[in-house]
Parts: structure tokens; C-alpha cells; sequence
């Protein structure tokens, strides 16, 4: 088997101002470990165009009933498994909505199974066994734009009709992987070469968060800049939720604690209960009427 040289790609060459990291001094490490994450920052900033496409499209897509799909292998899957499982629990949104795929399967995400990645009919075989379909939105994320297992996802989901975002951080290259929207932060070089867990994976994480968290925004899962869309349900959430309810309604904690108890915890039902002077059940008919979004559903006549 040929092994095929990456030397050129950004992610695989060698950063000038590491070249002594194994000779420095803790601290003037941590300063140009420091100063290098900052350029991630600033990678992230040239892309603000395709990242906000990748924000419509995915609000399309579930408007639609899709789904969001993260394909990516080591540290890129991680984040993007990372991210899908963090959804639920700040957004209220069903599981299957956002999922993340990991080449190697859910144990990679624990274990590095590096070699799985080589192969592109697994993820191929992924998105099958997902069953993407026109609805759905399938993200790859490949840091140094090349891992065979995304590039199988993303070819097998354009056959499927799905819409496809491709995020990299490598330069553009002869036969890169086909896809509808295509976000390049370029982080360049590692502090430790080669180790896209660092730079790399920052903006990443730093992309990720931007297009989940705005998808649900624009769905109405947020009023100002709230989590109105979560259902009490333990301890800290409790308080959270008591705290918007109260901030939002001007009630006392007691309160808006009584309130929530009547919303089933609930924090946009309870907010319209007290906002319409309704009961339970007619308030979640007005959320449904007005999409779910809590500003329409307390401030527009009917």
C-alpha cells in the first residue's frame, strides 16, 4: 500500500516559532502556545461568510424535519460528537437531531482507532446506515482535509440529496472533497507538528458552537440571549430556569418556581402563561401557533 505525503498540507508543516519547544522555558512556552490560539481566533474571522450559509442551510434543513450530521475521525469526530451531544440538554432538542459520527464508531471516541479512517466505503456505509436522506445537512470535518472516511461520507450523502458543509483547515487541493458549502479557517502549522488537536481543533470547536447555537436561535430557542428553550429537570437547571422566569417576568423566585411547577418546567410555557394570563394548555397552543418563538408568542396581537 502506498502511503501518500502530506508534507504540503498547512496542518503537517512545521511552525518556526516551536522549533526549540523541547529547550524553553515553561513559561515562554505557554506565552507561544497562548499567542497561537489567538491566531485560531483569528483564522475563524475570515470565515464568517460560509459559516453564516452553513447557519441557513441547517435551519433549512430542520425546518424541513432533517437533521444535522457531523462526520469527522479523531480529534475532528470528537468535536463534532461533542457538540451533537451537548444540544439536547441547552436546546431541549430531540437527540436524533443532531448526531455526530465518528470514524471507528461510538468506542473511538474514547480509544484512538486511527486506521479506520483510511477508509472511505466506511463512510459511505455511514451514511446508509444513518439513513441521510434530502432532508438532512452532513458536515465533514477533516482538519487536514484529507481523511478518506469524510470524503466517502460526503460523496455517498450528495448521492443521497442532502446538503453537504465541508470545514478544513488545509489549503485547497486537486480532487477535494465535493460539498455545497465549504468553511477554511487556516490555522497553519501546529505548535506540536502535526497535532491538529491544538490549533486546529480550536477553531473548530470555535465553528461548531457558532453554527449549532445560532441554527437555534433562529428556530426560537432563545429569547435575548436566554436558554428559554429548556425544561427544568435537575438542580442547576431548576435554578437556571427559575432565574429567567423571574428575570423575564419580573415575579419574585417563589414565584416563578410556583409558576414552573404549573408549566410542567417549562420556562417559554411558563413565560406565556404569565405574560397571556392563560393556562397551561393554551399557551403551548400559542407557542405552536407563533413556531415556538417566545418573542412573537408574548408581544404579537393574535
Amino acid at each position: 500500500m502506498t502511503t501518500p505525503n502530506r508534507s504540503h498540507i498547512l496542518t503537517e508543516q512545521r511552525l518556526p516559532e516551536s522549533m526549540n519547544l523541547d529547550t524553553m522555558e515553561t513559561i515562554d512556552a505557554v506565552m507561544m502556545m497562548n499567542h497561537q490560539d489567538r491566531l485560531a481566533v483569528e483564522a475563524v474571522a475570515t470565515q464568517h461568510e460560509p459559516i453564516a450559509r452553513a447557519v441557513g442551510r441547517v435551519v433549512e434543513a430542520f425546518q424541513a424535519g432533517g437533521r444535522l450530521i457531523y462526520v469527522g475521525a479523531g480529534t475532528s469526530g470528537r468535536l463534532g460528537v461533542l457538540d451533537a451531544a451537548e444540544c439536547p440538554p441547552t436546546f431541549r432538542t430531540d437527540p436524533a437531531m443532531v448526531l455526530g459520527i465518528l470514524a471507528g464508531g461510538p468506542d473511538a471516541m474514547f480509544k484512538a482507532r486511527e486506521g479506520v479512517e483510511d477508509r472511505p466505503e466506511e463512510g459511505a456505509a455511514a451514511m446508509n446506515q444513518a439513513r441521510i436522506g434530502p432532508a438532512d445537512v452532513v458536515m465533514g470535518i477533516a482538519a487536514g482535509g484529507t481523511t478518506p472516511f469524510v470524503q466517502g461520507a460526503l460523496v455517498r450523502a450528495r448521492e443521497l440529496g442532502a446538503g453537504t458543509i465541508f470545514l478544513t483547515c488545509a489549503q485547497p487541493f486537486e480532487g477535494e472533497f465535493p460539498a455545497d458549502i465549504i468553511i477554511r479557517p487556516l490555522t497553519g502549522p501546529e505548535v506540536l507538528t502535526g497535532s491538529t488537536r491544538l490549533k486546529a481543533a480550536t477553531a473548530t470547536k470555535i465553528i461548531l458552537n457558532t453554527i449549532t447555537t445560532l441554527a437555534m436561535v433562529r428556530l426560537g430557542k432563545v429569547y435575548e440571549n436566554l436558554m428559554v428553550d429548556l425544561k427544568a429537570s435537575n438542580d442547576k437547571l431548576r435554578d437556571r430556569a427559575a432565574r429567567i422566569v423571574s428575570t423575564l417576568s419580573g415575579l419574585s423566585r417563589d414565584e416563578a418556581i410556583q409558576l414552573l411547577q404549573q408549566a410542567d418546567g417549562q420556562v417559554k410555557t411558563a413565560l406565556v402563561m404569565q405574560s397571556r394570563k392563560v393556562d397551561l394548555p393554551t399557551a403551548l397552543h400559542i407557542l405552536n401557533r407563533h413556531g415556538g418563538h417566545l418573542r412573537s408568542a408574548i408581544k404579537d396581537p393574535d
